[in-house]
């Protein structure tokens, strides 16, 4: 596609929720591209809004579900337990395109799909989990932390290890474009199908 032509999902609702998903698989496998790493919302325990960045680790289009990971000492892990509703924020500065999700969170902290997604991480991504000390817990100095060395059993830190799943209830689409800009909201049913599209005023 050249600077200024115009992308077949210009002036489709599928094609542009087919274009969301073209661009959160490709998030979820290619470490390149903008949509590996979003931005995630929560409500903290004193009800302000919590916002950080996570890796996209999984992207279901059929059954419309996302999945990223964490520490079970983090604060986003009570704060899901607590309020499960989340957001996420995605954009692509190079093809101009912001994708909102909002959905319902799940944080499996043990069984079938944790051990899938743990088995599925690299050494390097493993070694967060066996931090001795808990994400955000006050230091006396920035390096006053370790990381055990050369672990004996693989799976040390696993038991810190979760799995977030994300189950999409509704994805919100903006392309900014020179010819004028597309926004559109897309409603998931709970069986994961595509429940409703409607084009929205940019």
């Amino acid at each position: 596609m050249s600077a200024h032509s115009t992308p077949l999902f210009y002036d489709d609702l599928d094609a542009s929720y087919e274009e969301s998903w073209r661009l959160l698989v490709r998030g979820k496998n290619d470490r390149r591209s903008a949509f590996h790493t979003p931005a995630i919302a929560t409500i903290g325990a004193d009800g302000v809004p919590q916002v950080r960045t996570v890796v996209l680790r999984g992207a279901d289009q059929a059954q419309a579900q996302l999945r990223f990971h964490t520490d079970i000492r983090a604060g986003k892990v009570a704060e899901i337990g607590a309020e499960p509703k989340i957001g996420l924020h995605f954009y692509d500065k190079k093809s101009k395109i912001q994708l909102r999700v909002s959905g319902t969170a799940h944080c499996h902290t043990e069984g079938a799909l944790k051990d899938h997604a743990w088995d599925g991480s690299k050494p390097m991504s493993r070694e967060c989990y066996r931090v001795n000390h808990s994400p955000g817990s006050h230091v006396m100095a920035p390096d006053a932390w370790s990381i055990p060395q050369d672990p004996s059993d693989p799976d040390e830190g696993k038991e810190n290890f979760v799995a977030v799943m994300v189950t999409i209830e509704t994805m919100e689409w903006l392309y900014l474009a020179r010819g004028g800009h597309r926004r559109a909201k897309f409603f998931v049913a709970a069986d994961g199908a595509l429940a409703k599209a409607t084009w929205l005023v940019p």
